[in-house]
């Protein structure tokens, strides 16, 4: 199984700057896919960034030119950078894996962290 660990997040001004990273650890084989959802209260979970094994990255149009994603994949972590940060994009940032656990089998599982608070003032 994997387990996401948050780090990061936190209270700032709008335009300022803010990081989170997040760390895999476990028993599994290799992650497909890592990356950030948010949800703001009263709003279903939505997609921030997600980078794949390969290193292609994915990100949500609201975001695109102010967030960063970023992995080491030795330390099986995933850094996102934010900058330029909008009272609005405050939410609970989610760390999202999609792993296989063993290397006989393409099948994946998908695990989640417990969330950060992203809190952006005006």
């Amino acid at each position: 199984q994997v387990q996401l660990v948050e780090s990061g997040g936190g209270l700032v001004q709008a335009g300022k700057s803010l990081s989170v990273s997040c760390a895999a650890s476990g028993t599994f084989f290799s992650i497909n896919a890592m990356g950030w959802y948010r949800q703001a209260p009263g709003k279903q979970r939505e997609l921030v960034a997600l980078m794949f094994s390969d290193s292609r990255t994915n990100y949500a149009d609201f975001v695109k030119g102010r967030f960063t994603i970023s992995r080491d994949n030795a330390k099986n972590t995933v850094y996102l950078e934010m900058n330029s940060l909008k009272p609005e994009d405050t939410a609970v940032y989610y760390c999202y894996a999609n792993a296989r656990l063993r290397g006989w089998s393409m099948a994946s599982n998908e695990y989640w962290g417990q969330g950060t608070q992203v809190t952006v003032s005006s």
